[in-house]
This record gives structure tokens, C-alpha cells and sequence, in this order.
């Protein structure tokens, strides 16, 4: 009787692991695409200037960069870098930013997609963190909104 238990413990720890497996491998449904047409850069004080510069350029030369193919919702990017931390580590070469962006409609000004994030760069030279930071950033917003390959 032991055997015919163990038996069927181990049939359901099974079932119940292939099960897992399957929704895990399943097709998870694509991104929603938009037909992104500019982008401005916000963020409070002690943001350094050429790191907003560096993603309002980047972010916006993919956007000219991009051809859309089908008609998609037209929106415009609010990109808002809400902190930054440089020095972290134990080389102090890590820097963090935190980056909320807004997509909102052309046609009537309203929000139809938020994506928060945060960006871990690593610049050995300080001088070139928030110029890596930017290139980084960038990177992660065409990625999240398909926007064309390298920017710059």
C-alpha cells in the first residue's frame, strides 16, 4: 500500500511540475505599438543638464530614425528622470537612474501607456556617467517602444 502511494505522490508532483513548465513556455501576448512622434525630457533639481540632453537627443533621433508600416495610435513621450544615484558599488562605478515615461494620445492629450524603470549603467571614468547613463537609457526606451536601433 506504501508503494501504491508513493506511486501516486510522485504522479501528481509530476503533473503538477509539467503543468508549470507549459504555462511558462506559453505565448505571452505582444506589446501594444505605437506611432511615437516626439519626446521631451522633465526632471527636478540636481539632474545634470547633459544627462537630459543626452536622452532627449538620443530618444528622439530614434524616433525620426523609425518607420511605421501600419497605422498605429500616435502618441507623445513624457520621459521623467525621478532620481539618479552615482557612486554605488564597491568600485563606485555603478550609477542608477529611475526613468518614468508617459505615452500620451496625440488626438486627445490622455495617458494610454505608462512604463516605469530603472537603469543600472557602469562607468569606470565619472567624467562619461551621465553620457553612459543617457546612451542606456535611450536604449531601454527604444527597446519598450520599438523604436529603430542605434540613435546616435
Amino acid at each position: 500500500m506504501n508503494w501504491l502511494r508513493s506511486c501516486f505522490c510522485r504522479t501528481v508532483l509530476v503533473c503538477i511540475a509539467l503543468t508549470a513548465c507549459v504555462s511558462l513556455s506559453a505565448n505571452k501576448p505582444k506589446a501594444p505599438l505605437y506611432d511615437v512622434r516626439s519626446a521631451v525630457v522633465l526632471s527636478g533639481p540636481n539632474i545634470p543638464a547633459e544627462l537630459l540632453a543626452g536622452i532627449n537627443d538620443r530618444v528622439n533621433a530614434a524616433i525620426n530614425a523609425t518607420m511605421r508600416d501600419t497605422v498605429l495610435p500616435r502618441v507623445v513621450l513624457t520621459i521623467r528622470v525621478v532620481s539618479i544615484e552615482k557612486g554605488l558599488g564597491f568600485q563606485k562605478d555603478r550609477n542608477v537612474a529611475k526613468i518614468r515615461v508617459d505615452a500620451a494620445s496625440v488626438d486627445d492629450g490622455s495617458v494610454i501607456a505608462v512604463s516605469a524603470f530603472d537603469v543600472t549603467s557602469i562607468a569606470a571614468d565619472p567624467k562619461l556617467a551621465d553620457d553612459i547613463m543617457a546612451d542606456d537609457v535611450a536604449a531601454r526606451i527604444r527597446s519598450v517602444f520599438s523604436l529603430s536601433g542605434r540613435s546616435r
